[in-house]
């Protein structure tokens, strides 16, 4: 086992990490921060995407022991004392189904709208390419996120 130091959604925290261990197993069975989910688990659907270091990354993919001294936000992290106008835009435009793509669509959607806070809808559709939707037929999603933009 190894030390691993995380700041997590803004709290400090140390975890006795197996060296191979992924950073996905780390937030759901260690920190039980469960509103990262696992899809597919080979970094193919974007269910389990996060910020590290202000950088979306899939957490599948991602060994926890490379994230040692990191900054992480996770869909939790989104919500500061609310909901986060993403997450209630989701709720009202029917960008939720199942709730599987949704932790990873709202991480890649607030990590777009930090950086290009007016897409186009093609940028839209672009930074949501890299997570996959079975339920919904994006088109929610999308307008969920168009709401959004500034």
């Amino acid at each position: 086992m190894a030390e691993l130091r995380l700041k997590v959604n803004g709290e400090e925290h140390r975890v006795d990490a197996h060296p191979m261990a992924r950073l996905l197993d780390v937030l759901r069975d260690d920190l039980h921060l469960t509103g990262t989910k696992e899809g597919c688990g080979e970094g193919e659907c974007g269910a389990c995407a996060i910020w590290i270091d202000g950088e979306l990354a899939v957490s599948c993919l991602v060994p926890a022991l490379q994230a040692d001294g990191a900054d992480v936000r996770t869909v939790e992290g989104l919500a500061q004392g609310g909901l986060h106008p993403l997450q209630q835009s989701f709720l009202d435009h029917g960008g939720a189904q199942c709730g599987i793509c949704t932790p990873g669509m709202l991480m890649a959607a607030a990590k777009l709208l930090e950086t290009r806070p007016s897409p186009s809808e093609g940028e839209i559709r672009e930074a949501l390419a890299g997570n996959l939707c079975r339920c919904t037929g994006y088109m929610g999603i999308f307008e969920a996120v168009a709401k959004v933009r500034r």
